[in-house]
């Protein structure tokens, strides 16, 4: 992709409209009730955030029209499963279903043979974990995958990890003017699987103890997904607050616990 203008489908990236955070709301609501006029301008609206997702894919296709619809098929499914009452912006909502749908299409474009039965198994454990996370307004985990498949956590692990390639959790995916939603944002930490439920009960405990504040920024931003901005806004303190009570919070949670 070029560095200013490009053209995708024939759109001319240096015109996308980019909305306003009160635009998206006052347009959600519209839809919400019935304006399809509505849904269009969401979708044009946020086209920017399909092209800042497809800039770490343009040397692995050659065709980016292709890959650029398909993410604007991801962008439409989070269109019409959003709902305001997340609390949660737009974009740290969809970032994880316009990839999903990119790696999907991708996926099914690789050279790479995998077996038909575990392939089967990571594209059911994919899409019920979309419709979980549409559900519940925050990404599904493995577990909570494999109890609605009704299969063991480690055969819905091992089918999902066998179409993993492997690249930075450091790599930045989008950034809206506040924090830099990276890789390491969406992908969950299945570490704490190896952790003993001694450990698990101590880090409930723990987060028990903490000051509210903490607690709750803590909570809001590994639990939910919430940016230190949206937080900031949400509690009115600037985001170097947040910050700082994130660390502490973390801080004192390592006190306690190791």
């Amino acid at each position: 992709m070029a560095r200013h203008k490009v053209e995708i489908c024939g759109v001319n990236t240096a015109n996308i409209q980019v909305l306003s955070n009160e635009e998206m709301i006052v347009l959600f609501q519209k839809y919400k009730n019935g304006d399809e006029k509505a849904k269009e301008a969401l979708i044009q609206g946020n086209l920017k955030l399909v092209l800042s997702i497809l800039k770490r894919f343009h040397e692995r296709v050659d065709n980016m029209d292709d890959l650029f619809q398909v993410g604007c098929i991801g962008l439409i499914k989070a269109i019409e499963h959003f709902n305001l009452s997340y609390q949660v912006k737009f974009s740290t909502y969809s970032v994880p279903m316009i990839l999903g749908e990119v790696k999907r299409y991708l996926r099914d474009n690789n050279s790479v043979r995998i077996a038909r039965s575990i392939k089967d198994t990571a594209y059911k454990a994919l899409k019920k974990k979309e419709e979980l996370t549409a559900l519940h307004g925050k990404e599904a985990s493995i577990q909570e995958v494999a109890t609605a498949l009704n299969l063991p956590e480690y055969e819905v692990q091992m089918a999902l990890d066998s179409l993993k390639e492997a690249v930075s959790m450091f790599e930045p995916i989008y950034n809206d003017g506040g924090d830099t939603i990276y890789l390491e944002d969406q992908l969950e930490d299945k570490k704490n699987k190896n952790y003993s439920l001694e450990t698990r009960i101590a880090l409930h405990d723990a987060l028990q103890k903490l000051k509210e504040k903490e607690r709750y920024v803590l909570t809001s931003r590994y639990f939910i997904g919430k940016t230190q901005m949206e937080l900031a806004e949400e509690i009115g303190i600037s985001q170097a607050q947040i910050s700082r009570l994130e660390k502490s919070g973390i801080e004192n949670l390592k006190k306690m616990i190791l």
